[in-house]
């Protein structure tokens, strides 16, 4: 009957990929509001997080990417350990994500390599932040995903930049997704804010529009942050963090795979765009 009932869903619908990201990183966000938090309790929270997005991924059977700093990968090796066991793709997220540097592009990707065994293939910038080019080429990476294409009030102004992936200077860059026209940004501050229902109804129309769908969240998000007044955080940050996080993203993955949408990691899609 479940069968019978996702062919009808389905029927008319050309199956999309679904990116789903983590930018795995130490939480610093108390930080951008003056409250000092020491890297043991950053650690604590985003491995918190991060093995509730591991629980909930592999309970719908699905896999990611996970964009990691080298902070992040030195000091959580068993949380590490489970995203290469999951069979999730890990990428580099530059070094320190409070103080990002211009050698991170390279020093990031070593250090992941080393420490996984495992071959770095993608980029993204802390904050989505301007990163070089000519840097991310040379140092031999296959896409970069650093781009919000999109107006964020005291962040970027990218709406002059390509809405959807794109290639320059011999790597693929992959935007996060936005809508068509009016460029509303789907990253995870849209999902903690909209009413989860219009936000799943627009992605879905994204990723039938361009065939793809690309978003990113964070393992803070997936942590009862309410629960830290003394951090000082804003209701922008907190609202809807913990369990109610878990529960969207399970709720999104299902909304895709009702219409036969494929999940795949930032890599895999990559080498689909690129062999074009």
């Amino acid at each position: 009957m479940s069968k019978f009932v996702t062919i009808i869903q389905t029927r008319g619908h050309k199956m999309a990929k679904i990116l789903l990201s983590f930018d795995t990183e130490e939480f610093d966000v108390p930080r951008e509001h003056g409250v000092d938090i020491s890297l043991a309790d950053a650690m604590k929270i985003s491995v918190a997080g991060t093995t509730n997005i591991l629980d909930t991924l592999h309970d719908h059977g699905v896999k990611a990417t996970f964009f990691c700093t080298t902070n992040f990968v030195e000091n959580a090796p068993g949380i590490m350990r489970r995203i290469i066991d999951d069979g999730h793709e890990l990428a580099a997220h530059g070094c320190d994500h409070w103080r990002p540097r211009p050698s991170d592009v390279e020093e990031s990707k070593a250090t992941i390599e080393r420490l996984s065994g495992r071959e770095v293939h993608g980029y993204r910038q802390p904050r989505m932040f301007a990163v070089s080019d000519e840097a991310i080429a040379r140092c031999g990476y296959t896409y970069n995903s650093s781009l919000n294409p999109a107006f964020i009030p005291g962040r970027y102004m990218h709406l002059a930049d390509p809405r959807t992936c794109f290639m320059k200077d011999g790597v693929l860059q992959i935007p996060a997704s936005v809508t068509p026209i009016v460029r509303f940004p789907l990253f995870w501050l849209s999902y903690h804010h909209l009413p989860a229902k219009v936000y799943r109804r627009l992605a879905r129309r994204v990723a039938s529009h361009d065939g793809y769908f690309a978003t990113y969240f964070h393992p803070w998000e997936f942590y009862p942050l309410s629960t830290r007044r003394e951090l000082k955080l804003p209701y922008v940050i907190t609202h809807n963090s913990g369990e109610e996080m878990v529960k969207r993203l399970g709720d999104l993955i299902e909304s895709f795979k009702r219409r036969g949408d494929e999940f795949v990691t930032y890599y895999d899609f990559a080498l689909t765009r690129i062999k074009r």
